[in-house]
């Protein structure tokens, strides 16, 4: 009987502690580490491990996957004395769910390259909610046997795994990509909801006709929600998190010399939301709020 794999879990955030969890519940040796110990708790309680660093987490690890916030802390995990690369042991596998830009994934293969070690990128789409449900959507970019490697940990997270090419910034490209589009399609839900409350239409029946017809996709209906209940607490994704992930969009786009005139705006309406007063621990989908607000409505 071989023994399970050796997970060293970094990052357990609202998605992190999702994925780690549905890790432990599937028979995995899952060690994790997080910066904020109390995070660590629910996950002990079902088996997992706790580490009391980056480099106890990563000692005899046979895969280490990571969510973190950003490229700052992802390079802070990884590269170093301290980091990732330094302890995980030679051959070892390191899956960064983490949605960072295209010049930190070509970083941090570079450094699991000289190591030794394999790197593959494979952010993914989904809320907290599909995280938890083991529903999430992965993208791949990194050679295909990494992805062959990482498939029973995927095969218990997500519902699908689509491969974007061997380079890892592929991935991370892609994930830009989508989230750019997730933000347009906000705004534009902001917008046309907007101008159906200042005309007096029930914006509750306005979006359950526009999800009914020509926009039934799950991505309309999840915000459209949202904005039309003005959830926006607890944040599910956190809008500075946005106002980021539409940063790195332009700058892979710059790089490749793309113009990405609707990016652009979008950045705008993100610092415009982020100047007002609580809106650092608003969901990103609060950037709909705009359009009524523009629009004088309360």
């Amino acid at each position: 009987m071989t023994s399970p794999l050796k997970i060293a879990f970094i990052g357990l955030g609202q998605m992190g502690g999702g994925i780690a969890a549905n890790l432990i519940r599937a028979g995995f040796d899952v060690t994790l580490y997080n910066r904020t110990r109390e995070k660590l708790k629910p996950l002990l309680e079902i088996g997992g491990k706790a580490a009391d660093s980056v480099a106890e987490a990563c000692k005899g690890a046979d895969i280490l996957v990571t969510m973190l916030a950003d490229d700052a802390a992802q390079e802070a995990v990884t590269l170093g004395p301290d980091g990732a690369a330094a302890h995980l042991p030679k051959g070892a596998l390191h899956i960064c769910h983490s949605t960072i830009s295209a010049a930190t994934a070509r970083r941090l293969a570079e450094a699991h390259e000289m190591a030794a070690q394999a790197y593959l990128s494979a952010p993914v789409f989904g809320r907290p909610e599909a995280a938890a449900a083991a529903k999430l959507f992965i993208l791949t970019g990194g050679k295909p046997e990494h992805a062959e490697r990482a498939k029973p940990l995927f095969d218990k997270i997500g519902q699908r795994v689509f491969p974007m090419g061997d380079k890892p910034e592929s991935a991370n490209i892609a994930k830009l990509g989508g989230n750019m589009l997730i933000a347009t399609v906000i705004e534009s839900l902001g917008e046309v909801l907007a101008l159906a409350g200042k005309a007096g239409i029930d914006r509750a029946a306005y979006l359950e006709m526009l999800t009914s017809t020509l926009f039934s996709a799950p991505i309309y209906k999840t915000y459209g929600a949202l904005i039309v209940e003005e959830k926006y607490e607890p944040a599910g994704f956190a809008a500075p998190l946005g106002l980021k992930d539409i940063r790195l969009a332009l700058a892979a786009a710059e790089e490749l010399r793309v113009p990405l005139p609707i990016g652009s705006l979008l950045r705008d309406r993100f610092l415009t939301l982020l100047a007002q007063q609580g809106a650092e621990d608003l969901d990103w989908s609060a950037v709909a709020r705009l359009a009524a607000r523009d629009a004088g409505l309360n």
